[in-house]
């Protein structure tokens, strides 16, 4: 089993070393602001990218601070020079003020990519 991680850890590096990995590519920027919005609105968005590495890009989760906001991204392997999207919701019931979000990408590049949602919520009135 340690001559199998070795193995990988060896692949691994190698790969780095040899200039080999994928990469995003972002379409835009790397935030979204919103007008202000009325609290209870779900907003969405698509943040695409593609992977200018030259290895597949694979994204095994995204983390986030709230249940609020929500992420659905690729689950295949994106190859090198395709493109894909990454949806995200931001749900505003129950937020009031401004509101700051920041969804960070664990995947296989060398950087952990970061995405960030901004809206000021206007609440509702009793």
């Amino acid at each position: 089993m340690k001559l199998y991680f070795a193995i990988i850890f060896i692949a691994m590096n190698s790969a780095i070393g040899l200039g080999q990995s994928a990469e995003f590519l972002f379409e835009g920027k790397k935030t979204m602001k919103w007008e202000n919005t009325d609290e209870g609105v779900l907003l969405e968005h698509y943040f695409v990218f593609s992977n200018s590495g030259n290895q597949p890009l694979l994204i095994q989760d995204a983390r986030v601070a709230c249940q609020c906001t929500k992420v659905d991204f690729p689950k295949k392997p994106v190859l090198p020079g395709a493109t894909d999207s990454i949806r995200v919701t931001f749900d505003t019931t129950d937020k009031y003020y401004y509101q700051d979000r920041i969804i960070e990408l664990v995947s296989n590049t060398k950087k952990m990519e970061k995405l960030r949602l901004k809206v000021y919520v206007t609440p509702k009135e009793d």
